[in-house]
């Protein structure tokens, strides 16, 4: 079963690597030895309050995928409804009943892209960021996203090779 695992992540990473991804800058193993732990880091969309932004995700694959969803979790710190700010968990069907072996680790990441620009504040982990769109503060909720991509998330790559 790990050898068909190991083997549609090989997939995966090739087909990443031969049609990179600008909205995905980066999706990769952790380390040659644990093909189970990728990182990947999604840019902020252009015209929302994450423009500019780049956060990293920790993902770590279970050893029943596909059939399985990948954990996904982010590390760099984003205001979001669906994101704790804490843990960076983030709520989501794809990755927990709606999975299906069609997804990849590719699309699993672009549709946490999509879930940026389309919040659902019913179903929140983040209640400050959900209570502000419920209550049709469009402008405080997106000051307040674009405060923290700017503390959180721009110039990332500036501070990863400084440090």
């Amino acid at each position: 079963m790990v050898d068909s695992v190991a083997r549609r992540l090989l997939k995966e990473l090739k087909d990443y690597q031969n049609e990179p991804n600008p909205d995905l800058t980066e999706l990769s193993p952790i380390s040659d030895e644990n093909i189970l732990i990728w990182n990947a880091v999604l840019r902020g969309e252009t015209d929302t309050p994450y423009e500019g932004g780049h956060w990293s995700l920790r993902i770590e694959v279970p050893k029943t995928y596909p059939i399985h969803p990948p954990k996904i979790k982010f590390l760099t710190k984003i205001c979001h409804p669906n994101i704790s700010f804490k843990t960076g968990e983030i709520c989501l069907d794809i990755l927990k009943t709606a999975w299906s072996p069609a997804w990849t680790l590719q699309s699993a990441c672009m549709a946490i892209r999509l879930l940026l620009s389309n919040p659902e504040p019913t179903s929140p982990l983040n209640c400050d960021a959900a209570n502000l769109l419920r209550c049709g503060d469009f402008m405080g909720y997106e000051s307040l996203v674009k405060m923290y991509t700017q503390l959180h998330a721009m110039n990332q790559q500036d501070n990863e090779e400084s440090s």
